[in-house]
């Protein structure tokens, strides 16, 4: 009887090896837009700057920061308890700190958004990493088009852009729970999560 030539028949054995399916690697979460400051890029006038902050004790894994009164980071912040709203303020700690930007899906608050992310860029911020940011829906429906469209010339300067659905609870003051969320928030949200891992991951190095 002629020998098999079936590289994976055991002679001998009585089981058969099998080639390990190989596994996926999952795909990497990639950035959008800019993912560090820049040289020469100029701070906004100190009209136009947020304030500043200094934190000590303990830390969160990272903080909303609202760019302007009611863009919502409060709301957010509820969201997860290994968050902090940031108070309108840059949070300046030791360590360095993860920040989100929030806005509201208006053209005020997307002006206030690029601002911020320009102050960012401008290496003016000591330890201060941008995750992303979130332009949280100020109506229910669809952006207009204009709108759309500044958010994404705003999103480009920083590494992440979240477009963040109407929740009609937080209209009425309700605390609502991750779970209630619809499903789109809940995804955004696991995305924020994964930004910010891989931002504090780049600060540690």
């Amino acid at each position: 009887m002629p020998v098999s030539k079936n590289r994976w028949v055991n002679l001998g054995a009585d089981t058969i090896d099998e080639p390990v399916p190989a596994i996926p690697e999952e795909p990497p979460f990639i950035p959008t837009g800019a993912t560090k400051p820049q040289l020469s890029v100029p701070q906004p006038d100190q009209a136009d700057r947020l304030p500043r902050r200094n934190v000590t004790g303990s830390q969160p894994a990272f903080w909303w920061l609202g760019v302007h009164g009611g863009a919502g980071e409060t709301s957010l912040a509820r969201l997860d308890k290994n968050s902090r709203a940031a108070d309108h303020h840059w949070p300046l700690t030791a360590a360095g700190s993860v920040v989100v930007l929030v806005a509201r899906s208006n053209i005020p608050g997307l002006r206030a958004a690029r601002l911020a992310a320009t102050e960012w860029a401008s290496r003016s911020l000591p330890g201060i990493q941008i995750a992303g940011l979130v332009v949280m829906a100020d109506a229910p429906g669809r952006l207009p088009k204009e709108i759309r469209d500044f958010s994404r010339v705003v999103g480009g300067g920083v590494p992440h852009l979240w477009h963040f659905p109407w929740v009609d609870g937080w209209r009425y003051g309700h605390d609502v729970a991750p779970e209630e969320l619809p499903k789109e928030a809940r995804t955004i949200l696991e995305q924020i999560h994964l930004a910010v891992t891989a931002t504090a991951a780049l600060t540690a190095k």
